[in-house]
């Protein structure tokens, strides 16, 4: 067995917006600097054991990423499949809008000139299978988005299309999840 740890990037300005944010930046506020510190903090009072950071090379969750890095003093290297989805047309649109709503529920639209759901999970599926297979003994830490949070967490456990689509995680919340 072998642990997994999962946390989303701190507060942005688009979280504050109620935007959709996807591949698109977006800066952290400070109340989501403060979150990536108390997480840095958390980890460090916890004692988990954590040896690498992989992190999304989008700045809300690299600089969240680094905030955590910085404190704890474990590496952090970049991983681009960490990417948001990039959610095409509803890119900084109302995150709870009838339409994006309904489009989320088609797993093989790209939204326009987005990426579909289908090769987001190819992209995060490969990235969990190399970090199950890897006999490294490392526990890594991913920080990345909310979209992706919703990835990982059906690679672990099965879920219907409406649990999919609405789960989520808190900004900089921490989770964690055990290959068998």
């Amino acid at each position: 067995m072998k642990d997994l740890y999962f946390a989303r990037h701190g507060q942005t300005e688009w979280n504050v917006e109620n935007k959709i944010c996807g591949a698109s930046e977006s800066p952290l506020t400070e109340l989501g600097r403060q979150q990536a510190v108390t997480l840095a903090q958390n980890i460090i009072e916890s004692k988990v054991q954590i040896d690498e950071i992989l992190y999304s090379p989008l700045s809300r969750a690299a600089d969240t990423a680094k905030f955590v890095s910085k404190l704890t003093g474990i590496p952090a290297i970049k991983e681009e499949r960490l990417r948001e989805q990039n959610f095409g047309i509803w890119e900084g649109t109302p995150r709870h809008s009838e339409g994006f709503t309904a489009a989320k529920s088609n797993f093989i639209d790209s939204y326009g000139s987005g990426e579909s759901m289908l090769k987001v999970a190819a992209r995060i599926y490969s990235l969990l299978d190399e970090i199950k297979n890897d006999d490294s003994g490392k526990i890594y830490l991913l920080v990345a988005h909310n979209g992706i949070a919703r990835m990982v967490q059906s690679y672990f456990y099965d879920m219907t299309n409406d649990e999919f689509a609405h789960f989520g995680i808190k900004n900089c919340e921490l989770v964690r999840y055990c290959f068998t």
